[in-house]
């Protein structure tokens, strides 16, 4: 019973990363960015927010899927799902830390 409770808020989780991550692939709502949330107000009006709109969708839909996994793992007992759970967190760090310096890089282009 505790691990179905357990996989449900995972689930719920993995729901509100997906739910977020649409959000921003449709470039609606606050938009969860660094760059974004540090940016002055003039800087905000100013900066084209479609790169960063789409950098956090992709960020977001990979946390979605660690919890999808991560709830899936807990319901099955599946302890080999934390190796594919570590490699997509391994891939969503990188890829934001990428993603970033491209699209300074642009900006400064």
């Amino acid at each position: 019973m505790k691990e179905i409770i357990i996989s449900c808020i995972l689930f719920l989780i993995a729901i509100g990363a997906f739910f977020f991550s649409y959000r921003s692939f449709k470039e609606k709502g606050f938009l969860f960015n660094n760059a974004y949330i540090y940016a002055s107000k003039q800087e905000r009006e100013t900066m084209n927010k479609k790169p960063h709109y789409r950098q956090s969708a992709i960020v977001f839909f990979m946390i979605g899927v660690i919890f999808l996994l991560n709830g899936v793992s807990v319901l099955l007992s599946a302890n080999w799902i934390f190796f594919l759970v570590i490699a997509i967190a391994i891939v969503a760090i990188v890829y934001a830390i990428i993603s970033s310096v491209a699209i300074e890089r642009r900006k400064t282009d």
